[in-house]
């Protein structure tokens, strides 16, 4: 059996390496790209700089204030934005192919010129803290400052990365500057492109991208420590429902079972109203409106994490029915109709990842970020269906641990 295959093209590059799926079907490209860093190297108490770093690239560059960058944006139809996440920056573009020479002018000159104007910092900042106070007037966005505080205390995985109230009140734009200066660097870019394009004119055309940039890599930050054990952990909030967030340390990327870890927790914690806690949840017992768990990948590792809302008063029996159906997992393993139905789905919804081409040049970035071959997907199916039910009975086992789930109930929960 096959899968769907992508006719990958790889391009070297003296700062990097592009994969590219040219596609003339329609004249539009897409662009990604990324470095690793992002928020990781952040100093303490400058959390969230380099998320609103990327967010003031957007906000004018070289001699255009942003009402002119934007307008020369949307005069070529052109998508232009950039992240700062966890672990790495990314920024993306997607333009006709005519207007594609434009598109890459305008991303450079906001990747090598950012104006960081003041009107538009205080605007933008503005906007950020406001995000990060509401996110904690909610159970979600307590529980989650929480839970990963506590699965990483001493690391910047443990810390939001958009940065809290207090971080983002602090920061400046000579902050900023050092955060642009520290990450959008000449080498370490892994790029990613698909559509009305070749080989030959992207090797002509991408070098401008980044010409003008300081040379090197970005700075990393700290490896990741391993994810820390804690006691259950209650945030009161005076609402009529709790938030809950449960997890445990999952596995690496390049880790062998890595497939058929995702068979398991399809089965799991997944697949909708398929899956075990669904079932056990929702459909039996009627505790929540929906539960899920499955793999959270930051720093080239992944860890299992879920989540469910439910009444304050049906808090202990929810997480009793969780720690029940993670048990049964462990113990057991998966029924073959359940592996059977699991691998059917993975196959199937496949090709739905590259209905356009941004999802495809997005997917060849996350190929290359985790060391994927070009193969990787064409081969996945025969890959997925070599997996037996011993295999995933036998890693359920291993990796499943029922008593090791970190909990943080955010509201007011009765009866823990």
């Amino acid at each position: 059996m096959t899968g769907f295959s992508l006719p990958i093209q790889v391009i070297d590059l003296p700062g990097g390496k592009i994969w590219l799926v040219e596609d003339h079907s329609v004249p539009v490209v897409s662009l990604s790209w990324s470095w690793r860093g992002g928020a990781a190297p952040e100093p303490p108490g400058q959390e969230g700089a380099t998320s609103l770093m990327a967010a003031m690239l957007g906000e004018g560059a070289g001699d255009l204030p942003a009402r002119n960058f934007a307008d020369a944006l949307r005069d070529d139809a052109i998508n232009l934005g950039f992240d700062g996440q966890r672990d790495g920056f990314e920024g993306s573009l997607r333009a006709l192919r005519d207007a594609l020479p434009a598109a890459l002018r305008l991303a450079r000159l906001a990747m090598v010129e950012p104006r960081f104007d003041n009107d538009a910092f205080e605007r933008v900042r503005a906007r950020a803290l406001a995000g990060a106070r509401q996110s904690l007037e909610t159970p979600r966005g307590q529980a989650s400052r929480a839970f990963w505080a506590g699965a990483y205390p001493t690391h910047s995985a443990g810390r939001p990365t958009g940065g809290t109230p207090e971080s983002i009140a602090a920061l400046t734009i000579p902050l900023l500057r050092e955060a642009h200066d520290r990450q959008l660097r000449a080498t370490g870019m892994l790029i990613g492109v698909s559509g009305a394009i070749d080989a030959a004119s992207l090797r002509s055309m991408i070098p401008a991208l980044f010409a003008g940039l300081p040379e090197g890599a970005p700075a990393e930050g700290p490896e990741l420590p391993a994810f820390e054990h804690f006691p259950r952990r209650v945030v009161p909030m005076a609402f009529p429902q709790s938030t809950i967030l449960f997890g445990q340390p999952g596995l690496a990327v390049d880790d062998p079972d890595w497939e058929a870890a995702q068979i398991m927790l399809r089965i799991l914690g997944g697949g909708g109203f398929s899956s075990r806690l669904m079932q056990a949840v929702r459909v039996e017992r009627g505790l929540t409106y929906g539960v899920s768990a499955g793999l959270d990948v930051l720093f080239g590792q992944a860890i299992i994490s879920g989540g469910l809302a439910t009444e304050n008063g049906k808090v202990g029996e929810a997480l009793d029915v969780i720690q029940a159906e993670w048990r049964r997992m462990s113990e057991t393993g998966p029924t073959e109709a359940e592996r059977d139905d699991a691998i059917a789905y993975l196959t199937g919804s496949q090709p739905l990842q590259f209905t356009d081409s941004r999802r495809i040049s997005s997917t060849l970035l996350a190929l290359q970020r985790n060391n994927r071959p070009l193969d990787w997907l064409s081969a996945r199916p025969d890959r997925l269906n070599a997996i037996s039910n011993a295999q995933l009975a036998a890693l359920s086992k291993r990796m499943l641990k029922p008593d090791g789930l970190a909990v943080v109930v955010a509201g007011q929960p009765t009866g823990l």
